[in-house]
């Protein structure tokens, strides 16, 4: 039995097999400090549908094949947005207007903004 290799580990992974399936315009956040579920999050793109499928299932046998057990993949089904949680690392796939429209590198590198009465 493999031992679960750390998060670092994890993400040089998964950014190998996204530059290997010629993923577009990948971007890293690091959680740490930010969240208690995650220390990474990957955010990427695919040209199609079937690019987006191909590069999910190309990382979700990537952490398996490194020792990662209880692997969560959804939304191979429509391949629009798919979201790969391997525990240490969240791997978001889309295809770009889905991207753009859900715009999720803004929501998790925008710094906190204080409230102000009206």
């Amino acid at each position: 039995m493999k031992a679960q290799p750390g998060a670092d580990k994890t993400l040089n992974m998964i950014l190998s097999r996204l530059d290997d399936m010629k993923a577009e315009e990948t971007v890293t956040i690091d959680l740490r400090g930010k969240s208690a579920y995650s220390d990474y999050m990957v955010i990427t793109s695919g040209r199609a549908n079937r690019h987006v499928g191909a590069i999910a299932e190309d990382v979700a046998k990537g952490l398996k094949e490194t020792g990662i057990k209880n692997i969560h993949v959804e939304g191979l089904p429509n391949c629009d947005w798919v979201l790969i949680d391997s525990g240490d690392v969240i791997v978001h796939v889309f295809r770009p207007e889905v991207r753009e429209f859900y715009n999720l590198e803004r929501l998790w590198t925008q710094g906190p903004t204080v409230a102000t009465a009206i």
